[in-house]
């Protein structure tokens, strides 16, 4: 059984991320690739994580890949967490998670439904519902959520969600509408509006956006290709690291690796499993610093991350399992980070790596000052404790 130890799965990690400067990619579009995915619930993710691994990264070059030439897309694909994508992965990514995000969302969605009151039959009234949202944002070519709800009266009815706990909240019904139609790929976000930072999306069709419709995958076709796009870029990994990535059953993750057929690899502490045409050794980079947002890809990639996180964990992520901002050292987490509101970036090492490294670690906190300049401001959304305690 081909062996895998911790260092040589950093090792990897670092080059197929391109996180290791000579690795570094020529595009925001290959980065989301090559990690089957950004992290797209904090808009800020997208572009830090980008620029982490870009030789050249700047807003407006991003921008231009997400709202002119449409190389990448935004979808609510695995673990119903939004992910920005080219678009023949998001058509896979869709297809694959259908189950897992599309028909969870909509059973939730009619059961609000009938619990207001709105309709006796909730699935055909929702039926009904989408297409005349679908058919108004494709009369206008890009339409704004409040332009679509202006257009279609019922999508500004309001619905009691989570109610008789902490977080019940009185919301329109159009969101969720639109998000349906998007999580079934007839729906594009577009170009927000406001800063890089908006999450006010226009809305148009997938035909409208991309000039074409995506292809359409069979369910068990996505999900196989998928899982080896993964395996690809985050193998080696457990079985049970796919299931938490995906979010799907176990069944689900067994079906499609029967069809992939892995071979079981040594982990040291676990065994995994790995593409039989990817046992070769990978060559360790030269130690290098790296600062990457919240929720990035990376960090976020396997359920079981003590091989590169340490015993850092409670320090960087918050109750829910969201990572926090972190620094990175020789391959593995060794701090986090901050941006404080008058735009510092502040640093907090949990283990000593030496002066050298420290010093390194400060010129790329100095680096990413700069990139963001004067007016851009990166808050995470999820406050870690070691973010609590920066920010202070």
């Amino acid at each position: 059984m081909r062996k895998f130890p911790a260092e040589e799965r950093r090792a990897r990690l670092a080059r197929r991320h391109h996180l290791a400067p000579g690795n570094r990619a020529a595009t925001a579009t290959q980065v989301a690739r090559d990690l089957v995915g950004l992290h797209s619930t904090d808009p800020a993710t997208v572009f830090v994580s980008a620029w982490a691994r870009m030789k050249n990264a700047d807003v407006a070059g991003i921008e231009r890949e997400l709202y002119d030439e449409r190389s990448l897309v935004r979808v609510l694909v695995m673990r119903r967490t939004a992910f920005v994508l080219p678009p023949d992965l998001a058509a896979i990514a869709l297809a694959a998670c259908s189950r897992s995000v599309g028909k969870v969302q909509r059973t939730r969605l009619q059961q609000w439904i009938e619990k207001a009151g709105m309709a006796k039959d909730a699935a055909a009234w929702l039926r009904q519902l989408e297409e005349s949202t679908f058919e108004a944002v494709a009369a206008r070519g890009t339409a704004s959520a409040t332009q679509v709800s202006a257009d279609v009266p019922l999508l500004q009815q309001k619905l009691v969600v989570a109610a008789g706990s902490r977080n019940e909240a009185t919301v329109g019904l159009g969101p969720f509408v639109l998000r349906l139609l998007a999580v079934d790929g007839r729906l594009m976000r577009g170009r927000p509006r406001g800063g890089w930072l908006s999450t006010q999306w226009s809305w148009s069709t997938t035909e409208t956006w991309l000039g074409k419709p995506m292809r359409a995958w069979t369910i068990h076709e996505a999900q196989v290709e998928l899982v080896r796009a993964w395996l690809k870029r985050f193998g080696p990994a457990t079985v049970e690291d796919v299931r938490w990535w995906t979010g799907w059953t176990l069944g689900e993750v067994r079906r499609a690796l029967t069809d992939i057929k892995p071979v079981e690899v040594d982990l040291g502490d676990a065994t995994g499993i790995a593409l039989s045409g990817d046992l070769g050794p990978t060559r360790r980079p030269e130690p290098f610093a790296a600062l990457l947002p919240g929720l990035d890809p990376t960090v976020m990639g396997w359920v079981g991350r003590d091989w590169y996180l340490g015993e850092h964990r409670a320090a960087l992520f918050d109750r829910n399992g969201n990572a926090g901002p972190t620094i990175w050292w020789d391959c593995r987490v060794v701090g986090g980070w901050a941006q404080r509101r008058d735009g510092e970036i502040v640093i907090r090492l949990l283990e000593d790596v030496g002066k050298d490294a420290r010093a390194a670690i400060d010129r790329e906190a100095d680096r990413l000052r700069a990139w963001l300049g004067e007016t851009r401001r990166v808050l995470p959304r999820f406050s870690t404790p070691l973010v609590k305690e920066l920010m202070a």
